[in-house]
């Protein structure tokens, strides 16, 4: 562990910012697509247009995290779960990934914080109220189901695409897209947090804790189903790499063979 905290530290660094980032822009645009007295929630009532501007808004913010250069680096994870199932891959020593959780737990919480700081009251406001994930209509159970059901998808599209040559470049594009849509579409129904610790930093100052057990174990495990069916279909040797993106020009402190993915069909990275 202090030796991957030694050689890694910055990898780590760069989780808890990009979820810290992530979370800020999740806090701003839902309090401006959200709260009452916003301008865009007079000009836009319906609840399904700003959802589908929410989904566009986080999902670009998705994709660009990413695609940035600190996504190229750590491989823009910012999700515990997304880190445990590339754990159950091989594809992460178990240091880096109990520090990539941490990291990425502590830039969660960090960053509603910095969005509290700079909101004011406004974003703990009803209809805000710090962007927690909550279940909707169909209950906790439901919301269980919902949430193993959109992560299962989610990972499931991961590996597919950053493990095929001709798709790998666009496995970002892709988890955005699968973002945006769930946000617009699935949101009422589990809140849309695919991230345990997403759920967490809203949860602390929105004291939502009651349904918040539902946001730590259904993402994995949902996740975890996906590689599970991956691997019997295809098997451990078709998961390359850890990163969502794999630039040669950045370090990789995975278990990585993303050189045996390119040559072998001619497609560059």
């Amino acid at each position: 562990m202090r030796a991957a905290l030694r050689d890694h530290w910055p990898e780590y660094l760069i989780e808890a910012a990009l979820l810290g980032l992530f979370m800020l822009a999740a806090c701003a645009f839902g309090t401006l697509l959200g709260h009452a007295a916003s301008p865009v929630v007079q000009a836009v009532p319906g609840e399904l247009s700003r959802r589908a501007l929410m989904g566009v808004a986080m999902g670009l913010t998705a994709v660009a995290l990413i695609y940035s250069p600190w996504g190229r680096r750590s491989g823009a994870h910012f999700n515990p779960a997304t880190t445990l199932t590339f754990w159950r891959l091989g594809k992460i020593a178990p240091a880096d990934a109990a520090l990539y959780a941490l990291g990425q737990t502590a830039g969660g919480i960090g960053g509603v914080l910095a969005a509290a700081a700079l909101l004011g009251p406004p974003l703990g406001a009803a209809g805000v109220r710090y962007v927690a994930t909550l279940p909707g209509a169909v209950g906790p159970a439901g919301a269980f189901v919902a949430e193993v059901v959109i992560t299962f998808v989610l990972m499931s599209v991961v590996l597919r695409a950053s493990n095929t040559a001709r798709l790998a470049r666009f496995t970002g594009l892709f988890a955005g897209a699968l973002v945006a849509t769930y946000i617009t579409l699935e949101s009422p129904l589990s809140g849309m947090s695919m991230n345990p610790a997403r759920s967490l930093a809203s949860a602390l100052p929105a004291g939502a804790w009651p349904t918040l057990w539902i946001y730590v174990l259904a993402p994995p495990l949902g996740m975890l189903l996906a590689a599970e069916l991956y691997v019997r279909r295809r098997g451990l040797a078709a998961v390359f790499c850890a990163k969502l993106h794999h630039d040669p020009s950045q370090r990789c402190i995975f278990r990585c063979r993303y050189h045996e993915l390119a040559p072998a069909t001619g497609a560059s990275s």
